[in-house]
Parts: structure tokens; C-alpha cells; sequence
């Protein structure tokens, strides 16, 4: 088919969104502006061929965008204009390195002639995110040249490969455009014959074929090993799980789960999954008797801060096994790099059903009488207290529920409290950066064209994306929030700072005093005062098909912090050995 351009960007932008549509994008955010016009009208041309979601504000349009790439496990674009509307984006870009998660920038800009000269709305946007891009490029100003076209078309098949090879994160494309920006006609005049010209785009041009890694000697001749199953998103939870189960087995290694591991979310494929690990660690004495000579951390290190010390402390052989060129190892220990993934295990040794060894016996043995101290004390506790939250959703969200987890206290609660289960929650989070930027943003994009969603998060990560709430006229599916408000940084009263007030209470914990029935009033949100813990399993247990809701539970602040202190380094007393 031959197409006729008579507007030299609109030719320009067609190249590159319909290189996109055929490598396989299916979702681009577009922040209105002027300068961005060429590109987003080139995307809406391709609707519904690739979606395109407008959204107001360019932070929480770049997380919501994360979100996106979260759930559908590929590539999402963005779409800005010049100025300082891409310097929004900078927070996700940096989230999007960390936590590998492809998205690919299109920050649209004047031509260099128009630059360093005092026009409007005109910074210096090459390299406008630092190192952070897996790789960043300029492109060149629009020509209206076969050879140019060629160009433009490889460098938009290589950004795609970029985003997503070897591991996921952002790629940045400068966009500079000359006059007119609308579609009207420029004196240009050039035929494409478009299937010659996108025939040799090919959609997937990898998978990396896998390499087998046999099980070392030396793991299988050690009787006090551990694994570590860390923060992780695979794209096929339970290929994952059942490497891991297999490797725990075949070794007679017990796994360490973190909450955010999808491991605590299908329980039954591995019979070693200990779970209390950082209440267990906290009794010194069993600390002592449960240290390990070699330990394997699979994905990044879990939160929990018992466990890192515990581990600094005696200083195991550490292997970590990850696909990624990254240091994994936070604790800088005696540590080998597998550049593997635990799928790719050589499962080659059948297992027996030999008798479980003694050190492994101990761990499960603590931790089911952990597990049962844990249970016991929450069955009874009838106030709404914030450590409460996640032990119960982790009983009561219905099946294979996409369940976001905020960061600070929210994402420490499920690595204490959240209950194994059979139920394959898929758990999400934004554990890169580890910020509160863009929590309801992300929550939305994963939400969005899925199954009914849940996200846990306090009051503070909640009002510092508000605006996310503009997303909701776009917004298809269904997104439930349990919000914690116990009005103000929960996790700061856990700090020694806390004790210092002034300047603790005004500088650290900022405390809003926020009406949320109010707020969400404003935006069009649905809300309701959750007043008892089976008012929640209500809620929970059957969740709507639409819209958005908020669930608030008004918790004490400082009783939380106190309910904390006093707690957490008890459950593990009193338990036989």
C-alpha cells in the first residue's frame, strides 16, 4: 500500500508510531501540549490498534505507564511535550532502572535552532535523565529522505530492544520538531510504500535461547544452606515458584519467602517455605542455632532488616541468581553472580523422599510454632491496628487478585504478617527506588483493562499522588485502596528520631489532618469508613467489576509504633528447638 504525506512531521511520526504498532506496542500515554502535536496525533491515528490514554499530569502519567508495563510484562510509551514537562517523568524513569521495567520516553523538543536563545518553554532536554536510561538518543530533526526514514525506523527498533534487553528498564528519545505542528499542509509531497517499508520488522527478536546451570557440587554436598526467595515480578509465577521448590528440594534447602515473593502466594508447591523468617531472626539464640554456611538469594535481597544483619553477621558463601548485569548484593558479601535465572537450574537430579536433615527440620519447625503465635495473637486483636491489615487480606482477596503493595510501613507489614497461601495473589510494588512517588498511579496502570485490583498504602503515599485520581474517567477495570490513615509517616515513629519531638512530629511524621471522605468527593472517588475487621473481609472477599473506592481504617499512630516495639521480638520466645 502506498500512502501520501503532504506534512513532513506527520510523515515523521507515522514512521515511528507504526514501527511501534508492528514490533507489538499495545498502550501509549499522552501529556497534552503543543510541541508533542505531530506525535499525538500519529498515535491517535492508530487507535484501536494501540491504545492511547490521555492523562493530565506527567509524574503520575509516567508511573501509571510503569503500572501498564508492570501487567502486561512489555514495553509502554509516553508521549510529552517540551520544557519542563519531561523532567516529570524523571521519578518513573529512575523506578523503571530499578525495578526493570520497560518503558520507552518520547519527549518531544524545539529544533537545536530554537534552542540556548531564550524561546519559550525550552531546556536542555538531551540526557535530561542522567544515567538512569538504559540507553537515550536525539533524533534527528524530521526529513523528508528514504534513506532518513531507514534511520528513523532502526533506531526505534533498536530503543525497542533496549527497553526490554538484557532486563527491562527506560529508553529515552528526544523528539525535536520544526513548525507547523498541526496536520496541514507544508509544501511536502513524498509516497511510501509502506509494506516494502515495515515488511523486515520482526514483533520478537528474541528470547535468548536458555543454557542449562548444573547444580554445584558444593551446594549439594552442604547440610546448612538456605535459599532466598527475594522481591520478584516474573512474567510466569509458577514456572518460578516450581524452580525454586525444585531446587529447595533437591538440595533439602528451606526458602526464605519474602511477602513480595510470589513463593508466600503459592504455598503448596513448596513444602520448605518459611515465612516468619525476620520474627525468628529476632530471638538471638535462635539466630544463632539456624545460621547458615551457604546461602542462595534468588532476585533482589528482601526488606527485611533482621535478616540483613543476620547475614553481614556470619557471613555465609553467598551465590545470587539473576538474569541481570547488576550487583545484587547490598551486604557486599563473599558473593558469586550466576547471570542466570532460576528457571534456567539443570533439573536433572531426581528427588528423593530421603528424611528431612536436622537444620532444615528446625526451620520448619520454628516456623510453624512462629506461624501459630502470629495467628493466635491476630485472631484475637478486635481495635483496627495497622499490622493487622496484611495478615487478614493475605486470607480473605479473592484468587490470582493483582495486589499492589505501597512502600514504607505497608511493605514491612507483609514481609511480617503476610500469611502463606494457595491463593496465587499476584503481588506488585514498586521496590526499585523504594519511593512514594506515583502510588496510586502505578496501582491504576496495572489495574487498568485487568481483573479487579487491590493496593495497600497509607495516608501519606496516597495524598502525594492524588492527581492519580484524574485517571479515573480513562480508567477501565476496577481498583480497591485500603488506606491506612493513621495520619502521618507511620514508619518514622519506628526511627530514633522519634523520640526527638520537636522537630519529630512537624518535620518527620507531618501529620495532614486530611478529610478523605472529602477528597475523594472531590475527585468523583467512592469511599467508605471500614469500622471492623469483618466489615473488611466484606469488602474484600467479592470485590465490583468498576470504578474506583476507597477503603479507609483510621488507625493510632504512635499505639501502632508502640503495638510494634513491644511485639515483634516476641513471637519467637518460648518456642522449642
Amino acid at each position: 500500500m502506498q500512502l501520501v504525506f503532504n506534512n513532513i512531521n506527520q510523515l515523521w511520526s507515522y514512521v515511528l508510531t507504526e514501527t511501534l504498532k508492528r514490533l507489538g506496542i499495545s498502550c501509549v500515554v499522552i501529556c497534552p501540549g503543543s510541541r508533542s502535536t505531530p506525535l499525538t496525533v500519529a498515535f491517535a491515528k492508530q487507535v484501536p490498534e494501540i491504545e492511547a490514554i490521555p492523562i493530565l499530569d506527567e509524574r503520575s502519567a509516567a508511573f501509571f505507564a510503569l503500572g501498564r508495563a508492570k501487567a502486561i510484562g512489555k514495553p509502554v510509551a509516553i508521549v510529552c511535550t517540551s520544557g519542563t514537562a519531561g523532567a516529570n517523568f524523571y521519578p518513573a524513569v529512575i523506578e523503571a532502572k530499578e525495578s526493570r521495567v520497560p518503558l520507552l520516553i518520547l519527549t518531544t523538543d524545539r529544533p537545536p535552532e530554537l534552542r540556548e536563545c531564550h524561546s519559550g518553554q525550552t531546556i536542555d532536554q538531551v540526557k535530561l535523565y542522567g544515567n538512569y536510561p538504559h540507553w537515550q538518543t536525539e533524533l534527528a530533526t524530521p526529513i523528508a529522505e528514504m534513506g532518513m526514514l531507514n534511520y528513523l525506523r532502526q533506531t526505534i527498533i533498536h530503543a525497542w530492544e533496549r527497553c526490554q534487553y538484557p532486563v527491562g528498564g527506560a529508553v529515552h528519545i528526544n523528539v525535536p520538531f520544526r513548525d507547523p505542528l498541526a496536520p496541514i499542509h507544508d509544501g511536502t509531497n513524498f509516497i511510501l510504500d509502506t509494506e516494502n517499508f515495515f515488511g523486515g520488522i520482526v514483533s520478537h527478536p528474541f528470547p535468548v535461547p536458555r543454557s542449562l546451570f548444573p547444580i554445584p557440587p558444593q551446594w549439594q554436598q552442604c547440610q546448612r544452606g538456605i535459599i532466598i526467595a527475594g522481591v520478584a515480578q516474573p512474567q510466569d509465577p509458577e514456572e518460578y515458584c516450581r524452580a525454586i521448590a525444585y531446587l529447595s528440594q533437591t538440595l533439602q534447602w528451606p526458602v526464605l519467602a519474602e511477602g513480595l515473593s510470589p513463593v508466600r502466594n503459592n504455598a503448596e508447591l513448596n513444602p520448605y517455605l518459611i515465612s516468619t523468617y525476620d520474627l525468628i531472626l529476632r530471638n538471638q539464640q535462635l539466630a544463632q542455632t539456624l545460621k547458615p554456611e551457604i546461602v542462595i538469594q534468588i532476585g533482589n535481597m528482601p526488606t527485611s532488616k533482621e535478616l540483613r544483619n543476620w547475614l553481614t553477621t556470619n557471613r555465609p558463601q553467598h551465590w545470587v541468581i539473576d538474569s541481570s548485569d547488576q550487583n545484587l548484593d547490598p551486604l557486599h558479601g563473599q558473593t558469586t553472580h550466576l547471570r542466570i535465572s532460576v528457571e534456567e537450574i539443570e533439573k536433572n537430579i531426581e528427588i528423593e523422599k530421603w528424611e528431612v536433615n536436622q537444620y532444615l527440620k528446625t526451620w520448619c519447625d520454628v516456623d510453624a510454632q512462629v506461624r501459630n503465635n502470629v495467628d493466635n495473637i491476630f485472631v484475637n486483636i478486635e481495635p483496627l491496628i495497622e499490622s493487622k491489615v496484611a495478615w487478614l487480606i493475605s486470607q480473605t482477596l479473592p484468587p490470582a487478585t493483582p495486589f499492589f503493595i505501597a512502600n514504607s510501613m505497608p511493605v514491612r507489614d507483609v514481609e511480617f504478617f503476610w500469611k502463606p497461601n494457595n491463593l496465587g495473589i499476584k503481588p506488585y510494588f514498586n521496590r526499585g527506588a523504594n519511593g512514594i512517588d506515583g502510588t496510586i498511579s502505578t496501582a491504576l496502570g496495572i489495574a487498568h483493562q485487568h481483573q479487579s485490583s487491590v493496593i495497600l498504602t497509607g495516608d501519606l503515599a496516597l495524598l502525594h499522588d492524588t492527581n492519580g485520581f484524574l485517571i479515573r474517567n480513562k480508567f477501565i477495570g476496577h481498583l480497591t485502596i485500603i488506606l491506612i490513615n493513621n495520619n502521618g509517616g507511620g514508619i518514622f515513629e519506628m526511627l530514633p528520631i522519634g523520640k526527638f519531638d520537636p522537630p519529630f512530629e512537624e518535620f518527620f511524621a507531618t501529620p495532614q489532618d486530611i478529610d478523605f471522605a472529602q477528597l475523594c468527593a472531590t475527585y468523583g472517588v467512592q469511599h467508605e469508613l471500614i469500622c471492623s475487621w469483618e466489615q473488611l473481609q466484606d469488602k474484600l472477599e467479592v470485590l465490583p467489576n468498576t470504578g474506583l473506592r476507597v477503603l479507609e481504617l483510621k488507625t493510632n499512630r504512635k499505639y501502632d509504633a508502640k503495638w510494634r516495639k513491644e511485639n515483634l521480638g516476641n513471637f519467637a520466645n518460648n518456642i522449642t528447638v
